[in-house]
C-alpha cells in the first residue's frame, strides 16, 4: 500500500551505515550472479539449493544430492539473500535503505549484522511452522526486512518519513502511520490468506523478532518512541570561559542610528 522514499532521521552514533549499505551490495550481488547474469537452469538450482524449503528442513522431503548447496540449516539464512526478480529485489532493498540506517545507529555495527541475520532466521521458522510440508522454497530478504522495519516502528515513530501512498501519492507522515498500518496488515494477511504465494508468515516472524531483538540489542541510552533528543557524538558542548578585557564589549551604548527609507 505504500512504498518508503526518504526520511530525515539522522545518525547519531556512526559516521556510515557500513552493515546497511553492505548488505544492500550483497543482495544486489547475488540476484546479479543467480538471476540477471545466470541461465534459467542455474537460477532454478540456485533457489532449490538455497532457498529455504519447509518440507526438507522438517524431513518432510529430502533433496536430491545434487542440488544440496549447502547444509539446510544454513538455508535459514541464505534464502534471505536471494530474490525472484527485479522489482523483488529493489522493493526489500529500498525498505532497507530508508530504514536500515538508523537501526544499525541504534544496535552498532555487529549487532546490527546480527539482528538482520536473526530476523531472516525467525521469519524462515515462522513460515516454516505456518507450512511445515511445503516444497516450495522460500526467498527473498522480507522477513528480515520486516525486523528492521519493527525496530524502527519502537525506536523513530514521531520522524517524518515521505511515503508514496498506493504507489501514486508522496506524502510526509509520521513513520506511525504508516509502518503501524503496515505491520498490522502483516499479521492481518497472515490470518486472512495463509497459503497466497506472499510468505504473511516470514513476514510476521520477522516483525516479532525484531520487536524483540532490539530491545535487547540497542545500545544504553538509546530510548524508544523518541521520549528523548540524543545529541549526535559530532557535536559537543563547550563552556563558555570569561571574556578577556581587550575584548569585552563597551558598556558605553551606542547612539541611536535613524535609517532612511
Amino acid at each position: 500500500m505504500f512504498i518508503p522514499l526518504h526520511d530525515a532521521n539522522a545518525l547519531k552514533y556512526i559516521k556510515v551505515q557500513y552493515v546497511t549499505i553492505g548488505l544492500i551490495v550483497a543482495n544486489v550481488a547475488v540476484w546479479l550472479v543467480t538471476g540477471l547474469a545466470s541461465t534459467q537452469a542455474f537460477s532454478d538450482a540456485a533457489v532449490v539449493g538455497l532457498g529455504y524449503i519447509p518440507a526438507v528442513v522438517f524431513d518432510f522431503a529430502d533433496l536430491e544430492p545434487g542440488l544440496v548447496l549447502v547444509p539446510e540449516d544454513a538455508t535459514y539464512i541464505t534464502y534471505a539473500f536471494l530474490h525472484g526478480d527485479f522489482m523483488h529485489l529493489v522493493s526489500n532493498m529500498l525498505f532497507l535503505w530508508v530504514f536500515g540506517d538508523n537501526v544499525e545507529d541504534a544496535l552498532g555495527h555487529f549487532r546490527f549484522l546480527l539482528f538482520y541475520l536473526l530476523c531472516a532466521a525467525a521469519g524462515a521458522l515462522v513460515h516454516g511452522l505456518v507450512q511445515p510440508d511445503s516444497e516450495a522454497p522460500l526467498i527473498g530478504a522480507s522477513g528480515a526486512i520486516s525486523g528492521v522495519v519493527a525496530a524502527y516502528f519502537l525506536l523513530h515513530p514521531k520522524v517524518r518519513v515521505w511515503v508514496l501512498v498506493f504507489f501514486r501519492i508522496p506524502l510526509p507522515l509520521p513513520a506511525v502511520i504508516p509502518l503501524a498500518f503496515w505491520i498490522a496488515q502483516q499479521f492481518y494477511m497472515l490470518l486472512a490468506d495463509g497459503d497466497s504465494g506472499v510468505s504473511w508468515g516470514a513476514h510476521v516472524g520477522g516483525i516479532l523478532a525484531g520487536a524483540i531483538l532490539v530491545l535487547v540489542l540497542r545500545r544504553r541510552g538509546v530510548p524508544l518512541f523518541d521520549r528523548t533528543i540524543v545529541t549526535p557524538r559530532a557535536v559537543r558542548h563547550v563552556e563558555a570561559g570569561p571574556v578577556p578585557a581587550e575584548e569585552a564589549p563597551d558598556p558605553t551604548p551606542a547612539p541611536p542610528r535613524h535609517w532612511g527609507r
